[in-house]
């Protein structure tokens, strides 16, 4: 979803086909007791996962082309991407608390599978962004705590030899007898936990809605019907 250069759409297609951006949030979402749904996480994002590419397959059978590990000629590759990722302008946008700002398009055959399954394409864009970036928010406050710094400080001054500058990358036996030394791997722990909650709660309206439309795809994905015709695209393993 993050907005890239055309260096790295190749790369983004061949992920796509392997498949198609799965979330890294971690919550526990509290899904319907309906037949056919999972009760267990995993198998909750592998259903959704499934149902997005069986909807994107679909949507680009429909416009002739299809999802395959073959190489492509740049023209056919620009079709592609324009028909998964869309062509217009990017018009679903967030500025995260660290500063990023995450950008997708919303039309194309990715964008329209995530509006049939989670009804509500913007939303799901705000509220999913804004999940799976939880953790690299509160790593950002952590970093700003003066405890952390000062754990920082110590470690850097541990894996810097005398009268050297301190190493790109310290020797990993090193890093890790300073990350304890220090103390810096404890205070990690600790912040970490403790900004989490804190941004947990000041994202609570965020995570309501990540597992109302969750719950809402799930609810689509098992209803959707059975393919009218072999799925194309690349199996998975």
């Amino acid at each position: 979803m993050l907005r890239v250069t055309s260096r790295t759409r190749h790369a983004l297609l061949t992920a796509a086909a392997a498949l198609l951006l799965s979330g890294c949030a971690t919550v526990s979402p509290g899904s319907p007791a309906t037949p056919g749904v999972p009760s267990g996480t995993a198998a909750q994002n592998a259903l959704l996962k499934a149902a997005e590419h069986r909807l994107v397959v679909d949507c680009l059978d429909e416009r002739g082309l299809a999802l395959t590990a073959r190489p492509r000629a740049p023209d056919e590759d620009r079709t592609l991407q324009a028909a998964l990722f869309g062509a217009g302008p990017q018009e679903l946008s967030l500025t995260l608390a660290t500063g990023a700002t995450v950008t997708a398009h919303s039309d194309g055959c990715l964008a329209a599978a995530r509006q049939r399954l989670y009804g509500d394409q913007r939303r799901w864009f705000r509220a999913q962004v804004t999940v799976d970036n939880l953790r690299a928010e509160a790593q950002a406050r952590m970093r700003d705590d003066p405890a952390h710094r000062a754990a920082l400080a110590r470690w850097t001054q541990c894996v810097t030899p005398p009268g050297r500058p301190r190493p790109d990358r310290p020797d990993p036996a090193v890093a890790t007898r300073c990350d304890r030394e220090s103390g810096l791997g404890a205070v990690r722990a600790r912040l970490e936990a403790a900004e989490l909650t804190t941004v947990r709660a000041l994202h609570r309206e965020e995570l309501t809605t990540y597992r109302q439309l969750r719950d809402r795809a799930l609810l689509r994905a098992v209803e959707l019907p059975a393919p009218t015709h072999p799925q194309k695209g690349i199996s998975h393993s």
